[in-house]
């Protein structure tokens, strides 16, 4: 039914259609799929000048993805038309609309990081650790190496610790 609208709907508008794109029995909530991948390859390829889609939903589960996206054709100037929803990108309404979807998403980016920095500050507050736990490592050995002359990444290699650790262990015991 969705791809029989979306022909009629080109057809209308003598659009010339290049692909029609399923991802058959892959979740829609997955920013990668493969049908998806060779969407966008086709596009920064340019391949495509617009993209169809029945429902916004279609394309993208969620408003980061769909700003995402819609962002990436933008700037390769590929219009983006969602049927249902009657957005249309090649339009100043759609890029208008588009606007307000992603000043809405940025949005809601902004409050996840708020929520996020404020949960891990109550966290700190009642002295819970933030962040991966700390990996237990042979300071004194790590300290030795150093005081031989090896190398930060010298010492990472030997011991199997990042040059960070390494690093920071160095400092708290110098």
């Amino acid at each position: 039914m969705q791809l029989d609208a979306l022909r009629e709907y080109a057809g209308r508008r003598g659009l010339e259609v290049v692909a029609e794109l399923v991802d058959k029995g892959v979740s829609g909530a997955r920013d990668r799929r493969p049908a998806l991948d060779r969407l966008m390859a086709a596009a920064r390829q340019r391949q495509v000048d617009m993209v169809l889609v029945y429902r916004f939903d279609r394309f993208a589960r969620s408003v980061r993805h769909l700003v995402t996206a819609l962002d990436e054709l933008q700037a390769l100037g590929v219009d983006f038309v969602s049927y249902s929803e009657s957005m249309d990108t090649s339009t100043p309404l759609g890029r208008a609309m588009f606007s307000i979807v992603a000043a809405l998403a940025e949005l809601e980016r902004s409050l996840i990081v708020e929520r996020s920095v404020e949960g891990q500050r109550r966290a700190r507050a009642r002295g819970r650790h933030v962040g991966r736990p700390r990996r237990e490592v042979d300071a004194e050995r790590i300290v030795a190496l150093r005081r031989g002359g090896a190398s930060l990444r010298a010492i990472a290699r030997t011991t199997g610790v990042s040059r960070t650790v390494v690093t920071r262990v160095v400092r708290e015991v110098a």
